[in-house]
């Protein structure tokens, strides 16, 4: 047990580098990190309310409503009475909002596909491409 707990605390640290570094390669004019949050959460969900991604932020609704309002007013979310409760307003991505997801992703995937490219040999992007469904599986476990 003494071996998996020294790899699980060396993952733990490592993970930990492989985020910080994801979170700084943002590109220019990014949204807020509340911002980009709150838009996933829509995505995901296809539609919800602000309530919904809120709780699932853990902060109030008050607060969430700033961020919807920064993304709508972005035309990346907009807003839709309910059906069948017209009390409820939902919220869903735009197109734009799809963009602005899939620019964000392509961006940060062509830097560490450079990097990848440059500073690794080809054995070490194999011992990666391996690793990579193990530390899926390590984590959807959790």
């Amino acid at each position: 047990m003494a071996d998996e707990s020294a790899l699980a605390a060396e993952l733990l640290g490592s993970i930990r580098l492989f985020i910080t570094a994801v979170r700084k390669a943002k590109p220019e004019g990014e949204l807020s990190a509340a911002e980009i949050s709150a838009l996933l959460h829509i995505k995901r969900a296809g539609e919800t309310t602000s309530a919904a991604v809120a709780r699932l932020e853990g902060i109030s609704p008050q607060a969430m409503g700033t961020t919807i309002a920064a993304l709508e007013a972005r035309g990346l979310i907009e807003r839709e009475k309910d059906a069948d409760d017209g009390r409820r307003i939902l919220l869903r991505p735009t197109a734009a909002g799809f963009d602005v997801l899939d620019a964000r992703r392509d961006a940060r995937t062509a830097k560490f596909a450079a990097r990848l490219a440059s500073d690794f040999t080809a054995a070490e992007r194999a011992t990666l491409r391996a690793a990579a469904p193990l530390l899926e599986r390590l984590v959807g476990e959790l």
